[in-house]
Formats: C-alpha cells, structure tokens, sequence
C-alpha cells in the first residue's frame, strides 16, 4: 500500500525559511514511479502545482519544474533512493500560505498525502 507523510509545515513569518519533507512508502517496483511533486491549496481557492521532478528516460537527467510564483525561492529534491520528496521553501511571502501536498506517479495512477500547513504572517 503507497502512502505519503508529509512534515515540516508551520507558522512562520514572511522572509523566513521552511523545508518540507514527503516520505514515501509502499514502492514495490521503483520502475513504475514516475513524477513527484508538491502542490498547496490555499483556502476557497484549487489546488495548484508549486514543483515538480519529472522523469524522461533512464539516460536523461529529471525535469524540474516550478510554478512562476515560486522560481528562485523554492527547491524541491529527492533522495537517491527515491523515498523522500523535499520542498526547501525560502524568503517565504504571506501569499505561500496554504496546505501543502505531496503527491506521486505510481504506474501512472496519483497518490497524494494527508497535506501539512504553512502559514506565512506578513
């Protein structure tokens, strides 16, 4: 059974630094793990994409994506042997708040986690 655990998330004031942390557990075969990435919802609004690794190919590097709002402050990673996402988030911005998601690609089928939450106060 795939589950996900997010940690991390807290209140924080803006400019300040959060790193969130996904473990991933119940991978059976790595070959069927695709992308994985973090989203937030804020509320009365959807759930959006913050950051995302890709993969291509086993000969190519992961492709790293970020929302636009994000660029040049968040850093999402992995571990090498791929069960744990991470999500630095830096200089943090009151707009950031919100309930944070990790979420993967398992033989092409989404899992997502319980979601932790990051408030940013101005």
């Amino acid at each position: 059974q795939v589950q996900l655990v997010e940690s991390g998330g807290g209140l924080v004031q803006a400019g300040e630094s959060l790193r969130l942390s996904c473990k991933i557990s119940g991978i059976l075969n790595m070959f069927g793990l695709g992308a994985v990435g973090w989203y937030r919802q804020a509320s009365g609004k959807q759930r959006e994409l913050v950051a995302n690794i890709g993969f291509k190919s086993v000969r190519s590097d992961d492709i790293i994506t970020y929302d636009d709002s994000v660029k040049g402050r968040f850093t999402i990673s992995r571990d090498n042997a791929k069960t744990a996402v991470f999500l630095q988030m830096n200089s943090l911005k009151p707009e950031d708040t919100g309930d944070y998601y990790c979420n993967i690609q398992y033989w092409n089928r989404p899992y997502w986690g319980q979601g932790t939450q990051v408030t940013v106060s101005s």
